[in-house]
Formats: C-alpha cells, sequence, structure tokens
C-alpha cells in the first residue's frame, strides 16, 4: 500500500490551500485594514498572510493566541523561534502550541505581530458569536474574535477569521454560561 502524509501545516500545499481563505476574505472584502487568524502550527497564518500582502499589502495580519499558550509571541519578542516555557493545556486546543517550528519561523515572522488574549476573553468572544452569528465557535475561533475585539490589530474594518466548530456542545454551554437543555428524550418534553 502506498500513501503520501501530508503534513497539518508544514506542507506548501497545505499553506497554499490555506491561502484561499484570504482570497474569499479579499473578494468579499476588498480592504481589510488587518486579518486575525488564531495559531495552532502556522499552517492557516502563513497562507492568509501571503496572499493578503500579495493582494492587499498595507493590510495587517496578526496572529491570535490564548494567554496559556503563547508561542508565538514569546519568538517575536526574542526574534528566533522558541518553545512557550508555561504552556498549559486549554479548551483552546486548535491554537496555542507548544513552540513554533524552525520550518515555520521565516514565514511566520513576517506576521504583524502576535495578539495574547486571556481565556476569560475567548469565552466571552464565543459567546458574542453564538448571540449575534447563530455560529458555534470553537475555543481557537473565539480566539481569533477576541483578538480581533481587543482593539490590538487596530482600527478601521478587522476581520477575525472564526476557523472551526470542533467542540461538544456541552463544553460549549459550559464555558459560554448557557443554560442546557433537558434531551430530548426526556420524558418530562412530552
Amino acid at each position: 500500500m502506498h500513501g503520501h502524509f501530508v503534513h497539518p501545516f508544514d506542507d506548501d500545499r497545505f499553506i497554499a490551500g490555506n491561502g484561499t481563505l484570504a482570497l474569499e476574505v479579499l473578494e468579499d472584502l476588498a480592504d481589510p485594514d488587518a486579518v486575525v487568524a488564531p495559531l495552532g502550527g502556522g499552517g492557516l497564518l502563513a497562507g492568509i498572510m501571503a496572499v493578503t500582502r500579495a493582494l492587499r499589502p498595507s493590510a495587517k495580519v496578526f496572529a491570535a493566541e490564548p494567554e496559556t499558550a503563547s508561542p508565538l509571541a514569546v519568538s517575536l519578542a526574542a526574534g528566533r523561534p522558541l518553545a512557550f516555557e508555561s504552556w498549559t493545556a486549554s479548551f483552546v486546543d486548535g491554537a496555542g502550541g507548544r513552540s513554533v517550528l524552525d520550518s515555520m519561523w521565516p514565514l511566520l515572522r513576517e506576521l504583524t505581530g502576535s495578539i495574547v488574549v486571556s481565556l476569560e476573553d475567548v469565552t466571552r468572544a464565543m459567546r458574542q458569536v453564538a448571540e449575534r452569528a447563530h455560529v458555534i465557535a470553537e475555543g481557537a475561533a473565539g480566539c481569533a474574535v477576541a483578538a480581533a475585539l481587543s482593539g490590538r490589530a487596530g482600527q478601521g474594518k478587522i476581520v477575525a477569521v472564526v476557523s472551526g466548530g470542533n467542540i461538544d456542545l456541552p463544553r460549549f454551554a459550559e464555558l459560554v454560561g448557557a443554560v442546557p437543555r433537558p434531551p430530548l428524550s426526556d420524558p418530562t418534553l412530552s
């Protein structure tokens, strides 16, 4: 049996595919002032940045990281890829890795910056997205929205990439303070 392993973020074709997200953003909004996306391994941001810089060079591109896992912020401050020494697992499991890979550093160091947000800000953003857009956003997506809402991406037209809804509903409800409904099989509903 033959196969081909596609790295989940450190692959040129994967990064190029992620760039199509920026093409869609620029098709709908030709003049964003900034784009904010969560940082997992960096492939999503590298693709977004490549397309945005080529087609809208004045737009800033920011990473969004949770305070519990923000290796890009410390790497940008040091000018080299580093591990995040006080990494802590959280519900923001699609973003906020332990380190920036050496192979991703040349792409990620070109970002405008990293916006680090608290877990409380992430849960508020997740709730706001659910209430206003009726979208269930996972922690990584909430991280991007929280960063965009923080004001640190600048003024004007700020795009937050809501990249996933991979969170189970009971956990989502717990995080955003929603009151869970009884299961549909509950006899008291009849």
